[in-house]
């Protein structure tokens, strides 16, 4: 199937339509990914300089302490890759009692960084260019300098009061005592020196050499607990996706521990609640998507944590006879609170590239909120995640912290095919929103022809808690209302930077039958899709 240029909603931006393509939510990172496709690279290196530049320009959603995960179609099959960190050995229950919740900062929200070996196996296994070659554009970038652009600026001011006391993060991000201002030159050669290392050594510098030991060592300086064995056992893990059917078509999502199963079930029931027999932006199809998502993330809530953890398989989640039990729940005419149930008795930045080839790659990373833990390493320019927030303390849940573990993560890449064949390689940013926003983009996609920059333009619902349903501000009045009279709590998020972090940034691929793509940048960032 082909899309055509739909221009439904209001827009500054166009489809673009090329044999090669590449989207990104910063477009000097879609130029890295460009470079390397010129070089003579393929899908995954675009991909890869595209992340790596992405950890220079836009170091509010993401640095090179991340996590990441990736989906790459290569050679006839879907291959995915988690190379999410696990929590320091030192990390038992214990050290976590009596805290109401896990730390959001400092040393005790670090969970070992895992990006950088997504780097490396991405390219040992499907690269094309030297591995050293993808670092040019973000060294360049780090070294000389680069304009903040105006999303990254307003993120960055927002966190400054938050994160300042965090060590070493004044020292790196606010080398003139505050954020720098929109069109305001930044550069660090701190982390130009550390790309530099992490080049040369194929990453064995950040797991095993100088970097490693500097990372340690900053955490006994703060209490952390992070240690060299951490970082040298760390492994990135080549897994199966799962998948959830949809008429012709398939949504493809990496495993728990990530919350794409969320996407996948919610998928799953509003293919029983047939949703394409309504209008794109009407009530009726709103209301069914809001609900199947309700369902699917209280299962989520209960369910999901590291997979060898859980107290079930996560493909039972998924189930044909318990997604229709789930679909049955739903009221086409009122919305209702969404419970678990039981299967059995008993910041972030998002990119994808696709090359002429055919390879196509769906890559995100992130150091989860904003900044993360808001801890940097001194004299390297590593910025930490903070996703050991993502566990819970819940004794004998399957997300409970543990040594080892790996938490639950929000950060997930997505795939769509067609008949066996590959489709659309996408993704939405933004915590929560990401499986909502997955959903979203394929019920515009797949069921009602819109092409990626339509689909990224139009306006966005976004399920919060219980009752509540948050919505944009471009959302008609008789939409709002239309739900409202179903029974959610309509809320409407006025326009800010968090309102557009809130509703997550899309990039998107299709792929035209011809074998040339069309390329989405959602217009909610400073993202840019280009193409050759």
């Amino acid at each position: 199937m082909n899309l055509s240029p739909q221009p439904t909603y209001p827009s500054r931006r166009s489809p673009v339509l090329a044999d090669d393509a590449v989207a990104t939510s910063h477009p000097l990172a879609t130029q890295a990914g460009l470079n390397a496709l010129r070089q003579g690279g393929n899908a995954i290196d675009a991909a890869l300089a595209a992340a790596i530049t992405l950890t220079v320009v836009e170091p509010t959603g993401n640095g090179l302490g991340s996590d990441a995960f990736a989906l790459v179609w290569d050679d006839g099959r879907l291959h995915g890759l988690n190379a999410s960190g696990r929590a320091p050995a030192a990390w038992t229950p214990e050290r976590f009692s009596g805290r109401q919740a896990m730390p959001t900062h400092g040393w005790d929200s670090v969970t070992v960084p895992g990006a950088v070996s997504a780097w490396v196996a991405l390219s040992e296994r499907f690269g094309r260019l030297p591995f050293d070659r993808l670092f040019d554009d973000a060294i360049r970038a780090a070294r000389n300098g680069f304009g903040v652009t105006p999303f990254v600026a307003e993120v960055w001011k927002h966190s400054v009061p938050t994160l300042r006391e965090q060590p070493g993060f004044g020292e790196a991000f606010m080398p003139s005592g505050r954020a720098p201002q929109a069109g305001e030159r930044f550069r660090s050669e701190a982390q130009a020196q550390t790309l530099e290392a992490i080049a040369a050594t194929r990453g064995e510098a950040f797991y095993r050499g100088t970097l490693a030991e500097a990372m340690v060592d900053h955490a006994q300086q703060h209490g952390g607990a992070l240690a060299l064995s951490d970082l040298e056992q760390h492994t990135a893990d080549w897994v199966e996706p799962l998948q959830q059917s949809f008429g012709a078509y398939a949504l493809h999502e990496i495993p728990p521990s990530g919350q794409g199963i969320v996407a996948l079930q919610a998928l799953g029931i509003l293919e029983r609640l047939d949703v394409g027999r309504h209008p794109v932006d009407s009530v009726a199809s709103w209301h069914l998507q809001i609900e199947a998502i309700k369902l699917a993330f209280a299962d989520a809530s209960q369910h999901v944590g590291d997979v060898r953890s859980m107290p079930l398989d996560p493909r039972e989640l998924l189930d044909p006879a318990y997604l229709d039990r789930r679909a049955a729940l739903v009221q086409p005419d009122r919305a209702l609170e969404a419970t678990w149930g039981t299967p059995r008795d008993t910041g972030t930045v998002y990119l994808t590239a696709a090359d002429r080839d055919g390879r196509m790659v769906s890559f995100i990373q992130s150091n989860y909120m904003g900044f993360g833990s808001g801890v940097v390493v001194p004299g390297t320019g590593i910025s930490l995640q903070n996703r050991g927030a993502g566990f819970t303390l819940e004794p004998g849940h399957p997300n409970q912290v543990g040594p080892g573990k790996r938490p639950f993560h929000t950060i997930i890449p997505a795939f769509l095919t067609q008949d066996g064949r590959p489709r659309m390689s996408f993704g939405v940013m933004g915590g929560p929103m990401q499986p909502q926003g997955h959903l979203q983009m394929v019920v515009r996609t797949a069921l009602h022809g819109q092409d990626p920059q339509t689909a990224a333009d139009a306006p966005r619902w976004r399920f919060m808690q219980g009752m509540r349903v948050a919505l944009e501000p471009q959302v008609p009045d008789d939409l709002a209302s239309g739900l409202a009279a179903l029974g959610h709590d309509v809320q409407r998020q006025e326009a800010s930077p968090d309102a557009a972090f809130a509703f997550g940034g899309a990039q998107l691929i299709w792929r035209r039958d011809d074998g040339g793509y069309v390329a989405g940048s959602d217009p909610r960032k400073d993202g840019h899709a280009g193409g050759l």
